[in-house]
């Protein structure tokens, strides 16, 4: 497992990030290994999972197991890892006394992450990341009866995200490469709210990230 240390050079970076809605030039130079992955989860995986009886960690881990519980790829079992990375990122939300939903806040947290894993995981990883909120607003338009089981900050999110997609887009959506991988990451990321579930460690996830990390 490729583990090694790294200077902590993103500690001065995760604010940096955080600001980042929008890739930069120098962001794309950046890359992440399991080690800072690890120190991520270990420092903010503890703080509760927006409004959801869950911290961060418990979310990532639940995903992670429900996509290999179902036999997932080990790029969507990681993607499923990681999709929410971008919460933890924004150190502001680790004070927020609410859910960043209930202060009018879309953080556009599948795309914060981005510029790091870009250097780490090839598309198979990223592009289920980055799609996975839309993934939310094409299931409420295609799948009846999805809406209905959202959580209260799932619903909240959905209007600052852009609402429920048209037929229009809708069908661009589906014909994106990595819109399934995207639907499938989506289902698992709004049952990964069960307060108690057990899971494997992360360990056993970043074994699994380790085999799908680019050299």
């Amino acid at each position: 497992m490729r583990m090694s240390s790294r200077p902590a050079r993103l500690r001065g970076l995760l604010p940096v990030i955080a600001r980042a809605f929008a890739p930069t030039a120098a962001l794309h130079a950046m890359t992440i290994d399991l080690a800072e992955i690890a120190r991520l989860f270990a420092e903010r995986g503890g703080v509760a999972y927006a409004g959801e009886p869950v911290s961060q960690l418990e979310h990532a881990l639940q995903c992670a197991w429900l996509a290999e519980q179902a036999g997932a790829s080990d790029a969507l079992v990681t993607a499923a890892l990681l999709h929410d990375l971008g919460h933890m990122l924004i150190a502001e939300h680790q004070t927020l006394s609410r859910s960043p939903t209930e202060l009018g806040i879309d953080d556009r947290h599948q795309y914060i992450a981005l510029p790091l894993l870009r250097g780490a995981f090839d598309v198979e990883v990223r592009e289920p990341i980055r799609l996975h909120v839309d993934a939310k607003r094409y299931l409420c338009a295609t799948r009846p009866g999805y809406f209905s089981k959202l959580s209260p900050d799932s619903v909240r999110s959905l209007a600052l995200q852009g609402g429920v997609m048209d037929e229009a887009a809708a069908t661009r959506f589906a014909a994106h490469s990595w819109a399934a991988d995207a639907v499938r990451l989506r289902l698992w990321d709004e049952e990964a709210k069960m307060e108690g579930l057990e899971t494997p460690p992360l360990v056993h996830f970043l074994a699994t990230a380790a085999r799908v990390m680019l050299p």
